[in-house]
């Protein structure tokens, strides 16, 4: 079983959703219009998916394989109801926004893939924290690929903030003043763009991570001439 660290590193940045693994790009890319919202549906996944892989850890011994899915598929979509009806009573600005793509997170394939492949497999507790930070890992892609396109589009930061807290109007960062908007940038060819650069910096930063650094004093290859006298 993989440490808490591990789990951590995983969630984050080696098996990332949204860089690496490459699940769940139907609200990756249409809901990362503003940093506010993507990061809002992120969290609401996180949340999910922790919530569902603590649900089957218990359980896991007694679902027979048979019927294996059909239960992981109903215990995800109660909890996604009970998201989806509590985001429209406290957040209905919010809920208004996101719409649809809150009760979508039941078929979203990253939700039912860690259900799949690590609660049914480990103890209660590691699978909770897989699946949250899974979900929060993908939250964070959501937010910066959001905010990328949002200072482009926009040229501001935090709009819709009044969504979620309606006294924070004043938190909009207007980071281009008197900016005019790039269209392209909050239309979908923006989002594949903006996710491209963000799966190349991903593996960019990887290869340089990977790659030895050469240290002083070494030796030359065994088969290097030496100058004539």
């Amino acid at each position: 079983m993989a440490t808490y660290n591990e789990i951590i590193e995983n969630g984050l940045w080696k098996q990332n959703p949204g860089v690496v693994q490459l699940l769940g790009l139907c609200p990756t890319l249409a809901m990362t219009t503003s940093m506010v919202n993507g990061f809002s549906l992120g969290l609401a996944t996180a949340v999910v998916m922790c919530v569902s892989n603590a649900s089957v850890s218990p359980v896991r011994q007694y679902i027979p394989k048979e019927i294996r899915n059909p239960v992981f598929i109903l215990i995800i979509a109660a909890l996604v109801t009970i998201i989806d009806l509590s985001m429209n009573a406290f957040l209905h600005p919010l809920h208004a926004v996101l719409g649809i793509f809150i009760p979508l997170i039941v078929t979203n394939c990253i939700v039912l893939a860690r259900v799949e492949s690590f609660a049914a497999k480990n103890p209660t507790l590691p699978s909770a924290l897989d699946g949250f930070m899974m979900g929060f890992g993908l939250a964070c892609v959501l937010a910066v690929l959001g905010g990328i396109r949002e200072i482009i589009g926009k040229g501001t930061l935090l709009s819709g903030i009044e969504l979620i807290i309606p006294q924070a109007k004043t938190w909009v960062i207007h980071v281009i003043p008197n900016y005019h908007g790039f269209l392209l940038a909050v239309l979908p060819p923006g989002a594949f763009i903006g996710l491209a650069c963000l799966i190349a910096t991903r593996n960019w930063a990887e290869l340089r991570k990977s790659k030895p650094t050469p240290t002083m004093g070494q030796d030359k290859p065994s088969g290097s001439l030496k100058p004539a006298h």
